[in-house]
């Protein structure tokens, strides 16, 4: 697998350009209802009430036209949940998305169909996110026959070009999902992300359930489409590895807040926030055989009941009083880089 240094000439990026992605105080909640024992317990005078699993917490965010982030922290920190409100899937229960600078909720008519389209999601799992009773011509050309961007006359033509340009012969366009494997599932995905002509795609862990090898060309494949049709990435991934190897800037989540971002070569040589320490110390490399390597101690806490102050308290050692009680202001370090963390206040 290339680096993206090998692919390419690394891109320049303002940060007065308006961003063609962006989150301000983003934050969803999902509420479990009660069911009807728990209705009557309450009835009766038992303290139950609805549980309310916080997956976002007040998230900003910006991604600008021709940039690749990636969106890097451990299950169940809100890593999916904010590519689904970034992709337009899920709403945001507070905050405001804006896209090429205007609030997608004010958008309408053509506009907000078009702002719709033009990002796109590629999922993790390539065996539950397609249709099995539906054939690949129809999983890759519903979308653009729906939306005008294809004709029924064109249609054939229409999905032969989509499926050469993800890596598959459409000679098997008439076949079903079940007749292909992992990796050429997740092509077809890639070409139904595609048909509808996006500027930006989120990719939710998108070669985390494929083989490495074939990891190594679905990662390709994804770095030579930015080059061919000016792709925007949301990279979403848990293998920093492959987060190093595409991103131009790194953001690093924890239980649904951002805790760090910096371009991507600043993470990996300067990393500032104690979460983001542990996490690359914890990712073997081969100039470091002798040195032994561990997990983040601790385990993440529920999202039902997440910890006051810094949620990353319980399991930081250079926790003080003050991380207990007050939550840390993501705020800029460096040139790029901000990060939230109490320690920077006592440097």
């Amino acid at each position: 697998m290339q680096s993206q240094s090998q692919a390419e000439a690394p891109r320049v990026f303002t940060e007065t350009e308006t961003p063609m992605v962006e989150l301000r105080q983003v934050s969803r909640r999902f509420a479990k209802k009660l069911d009807i024992a728990a209705k009557l317990a309450r009835r009766l005078g038992a303290d139950v009430r609805e549980e309310i699993v916080h997956a976002v917490d007040h998230v900003d965010l910006r991604v600008r036209k021709g940039e690749v982030v990636g969106l890097v922290g451990e299950s169940g920190c809100g890593k999916s949940t904010l590519g689904r409100i970034v992709a337009g899937i899920l709403p945001q229960s507070e905050g405001q998305v804006l896209w090429n600078g205007q609030d997608v909720s004010t958008m309408q008519g053509e506009a907000a169909k078009i702002g719709k389209l033009r990002r796109q999601m590629i999922f993790q799992d390539p065996y539950a996110s397609l249709n099995p009773r539906m054939r690949v011509a129809d999983i890759v050309g519903e979308a653009p026959l729906v939306h005008g961007l294809t004709t029924r006359a064109n249609f054939d033509t229409y999905v032969d070009e989509q499926m050469r340009r993800a890596g598959l012969d459409p000679a098997f366009k008439r076949r079903y999902p079940h007749q292909f494997s992992g990796g050429q599932r997740q092509r077809i995905g890639i070409a139904r992300a595609l048909a509808v002509a996006p500027e930006f795609i989120v990719c939710d862990e998108a070669v985390a359930a494929l083989d490495v090898s074939i990891q190594a060309q679905i990662l390709n494949l994804f770095m030579k489409l930015r080059r061919d049709l000016d792709l925007t990435y949301l990279f979403i991934s848990h293998d920093l590895g492959v987060v190093e190897h595409l991103s131009d800037r790194v953001v690093i989540m924890y239980l649904g807040r951002v805790v760090e971002e910096a371009p991507t070569e600043r993470v990996f040589s300067g990393a500032n926030h104690p979460y983001t320490q542990s996490l690359l110390a914890s990712v073997p490399r081969i100039g470091n055989r002798k040195r032994a390597f561990a997990t983040v101690k601790g385990e993440i806490p529920s999202p039902l009941n997440p910890p006051p102050g810094c949620h990353f308290h319980p399991r930081c050692p250079h926790a003080f009083d003050r991380c207990r009680v007050e939550v840390p202001k993501l705020r800029e370090i460096a040139p790029g880089q901000r990060s939230a963390c109490h320690l920077n206040d006592a440097a």
